[in-house]
């Protein structure tokens, strides 16, 4: 057995690409440009050197290090750990820890989301992320939580999903990286990085015999059927495909290889995932043989309302983390309208702000004269910002300023061509606009379904023209109501617009 295990730690296979974005300590080093060569790209993100030797001449990174393990679980970030000792050892030791993404999408949604705020609160506590891209293991389709085998994804689309969501990954932790001071105004430790890395670029030159002979014969098939997601589908009708059932250990030896050529001992993911996280700890321990724990596991609660219900979804379909498939603004209304009962933990698990702010939120809330929706707006603008960015937030709430009935900003050709996308519209001639009642209006462009239900909304006080109000049933449409001679809105109440296009 120990010649199997002094076997099994030869290398399958050593050489990958991969992605790398660190903050330089020497600021008298100019790059203009990445540094690019055949294996490696190295992004530069701002010197923090600066900033760190105002707080202190002798920089210690091990000095006054939170746990952030205790950090994740004050916030309601931690459901499982495979060993207290990572509580220390996050505290003593700069840790280098990964999530996983499968590229099943061309897009993260908000169900991913959680797997890099973690990933980002492990870097603003002093810790390295990896960011690894399952183009292997989506090709298997992960089993877990799922009552259906994933439909089988072509090469081509494999590849425009990974192109993606490498995109998406890298703006987010780029953004959030480059920053001088995290959400707390703390300074981020100059060792803080992040790697993104592809699991293809190990698994496409591994073979089947090698992979057995090296790897299969530590795993055990009876703790292989006694994962949760293999027994959920064992006993459902529609059983489990030999592929399915292998994918713990595809994810396992993820980690194994990461443990022994990046050095990566910690690997994060959903509560769903914790099988497929333990299969590689146990053939780390078993293959390796280390001296105490060296590689650990930590899962995070999964997304959900306080319904039972998952968080990230919506009429339309799943809140997409990409702003080519999710505007900004919808993004930002979305977590507006997150109901009161869900916005305090979400604050807490969604965004980094201090607790201390959280908690007179919550306060707040409960007192007489709260403006309603003001801990949804801090919600939505920080989570918007993380995502999205400071571009990303001022384009939300320029929006959503714009579509607000009764609002004093001045509409403009501009202006409508930013929120299109995000407001039904309809294109009328001229002749079908001007010197038509309002009334008509409202029905001829489908915001209404009927002239009585307009004119009993008007009535109400809740018809709009260009965000104001009209009160007469005779009102008309002017030359001056066409804003730039293109282009009018109509809003019924609050949430129901429609943009009317002049041809």
């Amino acid at each position: 057995m120990a010649a199997a295990a002094a076997a099994a730690r030869t290398l399958l296979y050593s050489s990958h690409s991969k992605i790398f974005f660190f903050p330089f300590t020497n600021c008298s080093r100019k790059l203009h440009r990445p540094i690019i060569n055949k294996n490696h790209i190295f992004v530069p993100l701002r010197c923090l050197q600066s900033a760190q030797q105002n707080a202190s001449t002798t920089h210690d990174p091990m000095r006054g290090r939170s746990s952030v393990v205790d950090i994740l679980e004050e916030r309601g970030l931690l459901e499982s750990i495979t060993s207290d000792n990572l509580r220390s050892v996050s505290t003593t030791s700069t840790l280098k820890v990964y999530c996983g993404f499968d590229p099943t999408a061309e897009s993260l949604h908000l169900g991913n989301l959680l797997g890099i705020i973690v990933l980002s609160w492990f870097q603003r506590c002093g810790h390295k992320a990896v960011a690894l891209i399952g183009g292997a293991t989506a090709r298997i389709g992960d089993p877990s939580g799922k009552s259906l085998e994933r439909p089988e994804l072509d090469a081509e689309t494999l590849e425009k999903n990974t192109e993606g969501i490498t995109k998406v990954i890298t703006r987010i932790l780029h953004m959030n990286s480059i920053s001088n001071v995290n959400g707390n105004g703390n300074h981020l430790n100059s060792s803080s990085f992040f790697v993104v890395m592809n699991n293809y670029d190990w698994w496409k030159e591994v073979r089947l015999l090698d992979f057995l002979k090296q790897v299969g014969r530590f795993a055990r098939v009876g703790t292989m059927m006694g994962k949760e997601s293999v027994k959920k589908r064992l006993e459902s009708e529609q059983g489990m495909s030999y592929t399915e059932f292998t994918y713990q250990l595809l994810q396992g030896y993820d980690f194994l290889h990461l443990y022994q050529n990046e050095g990566v001992n910690v690997q994060i993911g959903g509560s769903d995932q914790w099988g497929n996280i333990t299969a590689g700890t146990e053939l780390i321990r078993k293959i390796l043989q280390p001296d105490g724990d060296v590689a650990f596991g930590l899962t995070f609660p999964l997304l959900l309302k306080s319904d039972g219900t998952k968080f990230g979804k919506s009429e339309d379909g799943a809140i997409w983390l990409s702003p080519s498939l999710l505007s900004p603004y919808k993004f930002y209304q979305y977590f507006f309208s997150v109901p009161d009962a869900d916005v305090i933990r979400f604050l807490k698990i969604l965004t980094f702000l201090d607790m201390e702010e959280i908690d007179e939120l919550e306060k707040e809330m409960n007192r007489p004269g709260y403006t309603p929706n003001t801990a949804q707006r801090r919600l939505a603008e920080q989570v918007t910002l993380f995502v999205h960015g400071k571009d990303g937030l001022n384009e939300a709430l320029k929006a959503t300023e714009a579509l607000r009935p009764g609002a004093e900003t001045k509409l403009d050709w501009k202006t409508f061509e930013g929120i299109a996308e995000d407001v039904p519209s309809c294109s009328l001639a001229s002749d079908q606009v001007l010197n038509i009642s309002l009334i008509d209006l409202c029905v001829s462009s489908g915001l209404l379904d009927s002239k009585s239900g307009a004119r009993r909304l008007l009535k109400q006080g809740g018809l709009y023209l260009n965000n104001s109000r009209v009160d007469s049933e005779t009102k008309r449409i002017e030359p001056q109501d066409i804003v730039d001679g293109k282009v009018l809105l109509l809003s019924a109440g609050k949430k129901n617009k429609v943009i009317v296009r002049i041809t």
